[in-house]
């Protein structure tokens, strides 16, 4: 038995009988508070994490680096899961999804781990700077676009824009054609939505992506991956890319959407830039709250607590990053040192990349929208009941509609060609690449097919 840490008495008056829940909307609607009963158990706590799904919690920042940093007593395969091999796990609960085994270098440890991670990191190493923030900009132009002509002036920034940008992004440098980009994005929204067959859209969109690249490779991350050194077969190549989507999109929407809504909201201190509004997010409202399952190779003790090997441990980024302890001196520490992207050997292997795509897509809506305003305080605004994420719900915004909408050619310096992803740069070479419709000046086109063909066709002024 281990015990890295000081064990601490559980106060008087705890609810020390029962799990706390940490799903539903009184979860949502104050998180903060249940984290804050949390720590009357200690380093760790027992939750249910989903209707009769228990887990343990880390809520203390130590802890959690203990945790993460410690692959030798904490493995990520969820396969030695005690209750889902008892059958004590609901076959329907929405814990699965979040927790259940899949063959990627999220679930794996050891060489297989180190296999499937140096594919994805080396792969993610040769996106260029300047091309992901072209990209960002295009995306984020364009989605623009499409609600700031609104004559009331309105509009629902989180469905609107923080959502589906990074979808646009990805898909883009995902090498997706437009019609396999919509099946793409279909799939992944309909697996968070919960719709019955989103799997098998997503499964089916990405083993044709894989089989096209296998045929016509290109200078996309796909191809990147299909091509490493490391070997990958297709069924490792598409567990990757899923991996990469539900790590990368959801998150990010999250980080979009609270990152505006803390720049637009009362609070905010003027001339602070952006960047401390994402950082400020990743430290105070962790996208992904409480995630990264573990599983004790051996009984282990946390402050007191004992948790059997094989059952899991999770780590709950955002009580760490509020933790009281660290508080007290947080100003000494890097503005990096936040948990939000994790920490040790599963660490994000995109946590630039997807910093980068925040911080473009907040400054292109201030840059786009001069005089844009939340429509309801900071304070007023509500997050989804979810213990996975931390993410708003709706985020109301007013402006100045624009007369005429804004076009590819015009979006500054994401309407150059330089550094552009391969289905832009094949769109600004087409002959129809001539802006808005000259039948019908002032009118946006709307071509047919999904969001990524949209997206496609108006970077082509069709």
């Amino acid at each position: 038995m281990q015990q890295p840490f000081e064990p601490q008495e559980i106060p008087p008056g705890c609810p020390a009988h029962g799990n706390v829940q940490m799903y539903g909307p009184s979860f949502g609607a104050d998180p903060e508070s249940h984290y804050a009963q949390l720590r009357l158990f200690g380093l760790s706590a027992p939750v249910d994490i989903a209707p009769d799904v228990q887990a343990e919690l880390v809520t203390s920042y130590d802890a959690a680096l203990y945790v993460l940093q410690n692959p030798a007593s904490f493995v990520r395969d969820s396969r030695r899961w005690n209750a889902l091999n008892e059958g004590r796990v609901p076959a329907d609960s929405p814990a699965l999804p979040m927790m259940g085994y899949r063959p990627n270098a999220l679930f794996s440890d050891g060489a297989a781990h180190a296999r499937l991670r140096r594919a994805v990191t080396d792969s993610l190493a040769t996106i260029n700077e300047h091309q992901l923030i072209r990209q960002t900009q295009q995306s984020a132009n364009y989605l623009i676009s499409q609600f700031s002509t609104d004559i009331r002036g309105q509009a629902e920034l989180m469905a609107e824009y923080a959502q589906p940008l990074p979808l646009l992004v990805f898909s883009d440098l995902f090498g997706c054609p437009p019609e396999i980009g919509d099946r793409v994005i279909a799939g992944i929204s309909g697996i968070f939505e919960g719709t019955p067959g989103a799997d098998e859209v997503l499964g089916g969109a990405l083993t044709e992506l894989i089989a096209l690249k296998r045929r016509r490779p290109t200078a996309d991350l796909t191809t990147r991956l299909m091509e490493h050194p490391a070997q990958l077969t297709d069924e490792e190549v598409l567990h990757q890319l899923v991996t990469l989507l539900s790590g990368g999109t959801a998150p990010l929407a999250a980080a979009i959407g609270t990152s505006s809504a803390l720049y637009l909201g009362e609070d905010w201190q003027v001339g602070l830039p952006v960047e401390d509004a994402v950082s400020q997010t990743l430290w105070n409202y962790a996208p992904i709250a409480n995630y990264a399952a573990h599983y004790p190779t051996h009984d282990v003790e946390l402050g007191g607590r004992v948790v059997r090997a094989n059952d899991p441990i999770l780590i709950s980024f955002a009580a760490a990053n509020t933790d009281p302890k660290l508080t007290q001196h947080r100003e000494q520490l890097s503005a990096k040192a936040h948990l939000a992207f994790g920490a040790g050997p599963h660490a994000c292997p995109a946590k630039d990349p997807a910093f980068m795509i925040a911080v473009t897509a907040v400054e292109a809506l201030l840059n786009q929208l001069l005089d844009v305003e939340m429509r309801v305080p900071f304070k007023a605004l509500t997050w989804a009941p979810s213990p996975w994420s931390r993410t708003l719900v709706t985020l109301p915004i007013r402006f100045t509609p624009r007369t005429v909408p804004q076009s590819a050619g015009s979006a500054g310096s994401a309407g150059s060609n330089a550094g552009q992803g391969p289905q832009q740069q094949a769109a600004a070479s087409s002959p129809s690449n001539a802006g808005p419709s000259r039948t019908n000046p002032g009118v946006a086109p709307q071509p047919k097919g999904g969001l990524f063909s949209r997206f496609v066709a108006w970077t082509r002024g069709e």
